[in-house]
Formats: C-alpha cells, structure tokens, sequence
C-alpha cells in the first residue's frame, strides 16, 4: 500500500527567486542541509527532463533520483527514486511554488506517494516529512536569506580568478554607422558589488546613435563600446553582491554604454532577475522602453481616462510600448509615423488615430482631432519638430523631449511657456531607478503589464553582435519597427 507524505510552506521571497534555486536539479547539496554530496550523471544538463542525480547524504546514505518533468510556466517539477539504500520504493515527488497574491512570497507544496518494507511505515514516512520536507523548507529560507552564498562559493571560486574571452563593438572615432567594430576582447573578474553576465540579447536604442555619432562625447570616450542594456545570465559574482546567483536569469540597464558585448561586468544596482514568462529576448528589447514608457505615464504625464497625448514615432520600440499602455489606462493617443505600414502597426498598439508625416507637420491635424491640443506630447523627434510641437500642445499642456533625431531642440523660453500655462521636461530615464529597489519596482509593473496584456509586445528586429552597423544603419533609415536587439 503507498503511503503520501504532503508538506506546504511560505517562503519570504519572490516566487522566481525560489524557483531559480529549486529548477536547478542539482542544487539540493548546497541549500539542503541532509544532502552532503551531489553530481549529475552522464554531463547532463541539471534542468533537463530525465536527467539523474546521485547524491550521498549526510548519514552515509546513497540515492540516485530521476527528473521525470519540469514546467518553468506552472512553476513545478516531478522526480523519482531510481536506486536508494533508503527503503522508498516506487517514490515519486513533485514540488509546485505559487505566488502568494498579497505579498511578495512563496507558497511551497511538497508531496510524493511510496511504499515501504512492513511495519517501518511510520518511520520513513517521518523521515520524509520533518527531515526531508519540513527541514527543506527551513533550509531554503535560510539559503536565500544568506543571499545563496553557499553556493556562490561553490561555483565561481574558479571564475573569478581569470579573465573570460569574450568580444565586444567598439569605436575609435565618432562617425557614421560604419565606424561600429567587433573585436576580441577580454573581461576581467567582477570588483566588489559587480556581476559578470553571459549576455544573450542586448537592447538597441537610439540613444547608442547619439553616442556613435558623439553628441554625447563625454558618456563614450573613445575608444568606446555603446549599449544601454543586455539580459543573460550570471557567470560569478564579487565581493558583497546578495541575492543574485550563477545561472540566475537577469537583464540590466545602467547609466554608462557597454553592453554591445557578449560578456560584460556591472553594478548589482543595475541589474534585475527575470521570471520566467519573460524570455531573454523580450526582456532585452523592452526593459530600458518600458521603463522608459512607465515614468512618462506615471511621474511626468501623470495618466487618466480621457487625457489626450501625442506620441511621436508611435512605431518605434518606446512609441508602441507607450501608445498600448496608455490606451490601456483609458488615454486617447494621436500617433505620427513616416510611413502607411507604420501607420498599421500603430493603430493596432493603441493609436486612436495616426498621421503619417514626412515633413514634420502634424499641429493642425491634432487640434483639429483633439479639438484644442494634445495634454501631454512625447516627443523624440527634435529641432525640426519645435515649433509644430508648441502648436500641438493644448493650455496647460505638458511637453516632454524625449529625444532629438532631428537634431537639439533649441532653448524653450519660459516666456514661450507661460503664453499656454504649458510646462516642459527633458527627462532622463536612469534618473528614475536609481536604486535597485526602484528599478525592481518599475520592472516589476512592466513584466506584469506585459503579462495581463496592458502593454502589446512590439515587434523585435534580430541582428547578430558582429551586424551592429547594419542595426544603426537600419536605425536611421527610418525604416525599423518596433524594437531591435543584438544576438550575442
């Protein structure tokens, strides 16, 4: 007859952070304190359905179990005993984490069904409850407190004494698309407080075309590598990180380029872990977007029903995350586009209407459709925009410059201001997350948004590392949607 053993417990930690720990198959020898050696047979990866385990434990004990499934989605993996010295026979377990709704923590279900040899019932079934199941769950608790640094320990005492070969896109002169080279390059340990990343997808923005082309030549002196954010994974870390782990999932995005590389050091403080419904790809195209679209709705446009906004290049990577949320929060949205296709793809990420524009003239058609102006005006466009702009906004209209492809705008006069009650922002993005705690915040809303479809995945355009200069020149041409990322 089998028995069941079922055990639940709370963990004080967000649900990705448990199961990054728990999705590694082979980690129970570093946060189980009964587990004192474990290895993974044949090379296998140790996430990877079907892989075995043998692992001794602490009273000299030997156990071989098999990983039978693993679902990143339902957060759950089921496993049996193939071989034991332990009496559990035809043993099988399955672990499931849900979050708990009105807190950032864990709730953890343990069960498995097993028989055992007559009259040893009690005593097995107590050795899996308190000394397996009910021990873990302390063990855990107390893994995660400590940051894991365990098993920090364990895994990169040997990373992070060398450098790593890596190559990354540099430039030795401010110019045109074409200045953008790949070369080798190695990436030393990471310093105290930095991580080293494996990075997969790194996210193209536009800002990297003003590094490039040196309007901003003090953020890229040269030589110089541009990029604002990347996701990947953790290689190793330095001296005094906490809560982050080798293998852990995470993306970044940080004050100072350098990302368009394949291996790279940053600050912790920069640096977020991912879920699991949020691949490497998207979170690589949207982060420093959706952050970007997060402050703009909240903090500067300060977002309500029946608030009308206009926002330029409403087919870009901003434009779109922006144009959906904000139809989604109950904005009306005026987009303008250069192009009939963009216009499409617009309207079908939030826009109410779209002008489509080639000589930056837009203001008449937004009175005329807003009937008195636009509350709010994002506007990434630049010089050539300006006086249009000005026109476009309604009294008491705030006008924020986002960008400037067509060039610095020129000065706004307080004197120009007043004559609408209009005020004006020149926001920058970082200056928002400037702790970790802050850029967690923000990430969070916009994983969330992205889940409970709030905010509409824009189309992501794929270059590989080596193709930076055709992504700039992509770029430019005015001819992209959507967001870009680089393949490292």
């Amino acid at each position: 007859m089998l028995q069941k053993v079922v055990r639940s417990a709370v963990i004080n930690a967000p649900i990705d952070r448990v199961w990054a720990v728990l999705r590694d198959f082979n980690s129970h020898d570093v946060w189980h304190d009964i587990v004192k050696s474990s290895r993974i047979e044949a090379g296998r990866d140790s996430a990877e359905v079907g892989c075995v385990r043998a692992f001794t434990l602490q009273d000299g004990s030997f156990i071989r179990e098999q990983l039978l499934a693993l679902d990143d989605s339902a957060y759950r993996f089921t496993y049996c005993i193939v071989e034991s010295t332990v009496p559990l026979e035809r043993y099988i377990s399955t672990v499931t984490l849900r979050p708990v709704t009105d807190s950032h923590c864990t709730f953890w279900h343990w069960e498995s069904s097993f028989a055992t040899p007559p009259g040893r019932e009690r005593e097995l079934a107590d050795i899996v409850a308190r000394g397996v199941y009910e021990a873990g769950f302390a063990n855990m608790r107390q893994h995660l407190e400590q940051g894991g640094d365990r098993r920090v320990k364990s895994q990169t005492a040997l990373p992070t004494a060398l450098p790593l070969p890596a190559q990354r896109v540099e430039l030795d002169a401010y110019g045109n698309h074409d200045v953008l080279r790949l070369r080798a390059a190695d990436v030393p340990a990471p310093g105290p407080g930095e991580i080293r990343l494996r990075q997969r997808f790194i996210g193209v923005n536009y800002f990297d075309v003003y590094l490039r082309r040196g309007w901003i030549p003090g953020l890229l002196p040269l030589p110089g590598t541009p990029g604002m954010e990347a996701a990947g994974s953790v290689i190793d870390i330095g001296e005094g990180v906490t809560g982050l782990m080798p293998t852990d999932r995470v993306a970044y995005m940080g004050p100072a380029p350098g990302a368009y590389a394949s291996i790279r050091c940053v600050p912790q403080d920069w640096v977020v872990r991912l879920p699991a419904h949020i691949e490497d790809e998207v979170a690589a195209a949207v982060l420093l977007k959706g952050i970007t679209a997060d402050y703009l709705l909240q903090d500067l446009g300060h977002i309500r029903p029946g608030q009308r906004w206009l926002v330029h290049a409403a087919a870009g990577g901003v434009g779109l995350l922006l144009c959906s949320w904000a139809r989604r929060l109950g904005a009306r949205v005026i987009g303008t586009v250069s192009s009939q296709e963009k216009a499409r793809v617009a309207r079908d990420h939030g826009c109410d209407h779209v002008i489509v524009t080639g000589d930056y003239r837009f203001a008449g058609e937004v009175q005329s459709v807003f009937g008195g102006g636009a509350d709010v005006i994002v506007d990434g466009l630049g010089d050539a925009a300006f006086d249009e702009n000005f026109t476009a906004l309604a009294a008491c209209g705030h006008w924020i410059s986002l960008g400037q492809a067509s060039g610095v705008p020129r000065p706004v006069s307080a004197d120009l201001l007043v004559s609408k009650s209009a005020t004006f922002s020149r926001p920058v993005a970082f200056a928002y997350v400037t702790t970790r705690q802050k850029l967690t915040e923000r990430a969070d809303r916009l994983w969330d948004a992205i889940s409970d479809g709030s905010v509409k995945m824009p189309p992501i355009e794929q270059h590989v590392l080596g193709a930076a200069s055709r992504a700039h020149e992509r770029l430019e041409s005015r001819r992209t949607i959507g967001a870009m990322v680089l393949v490292a």
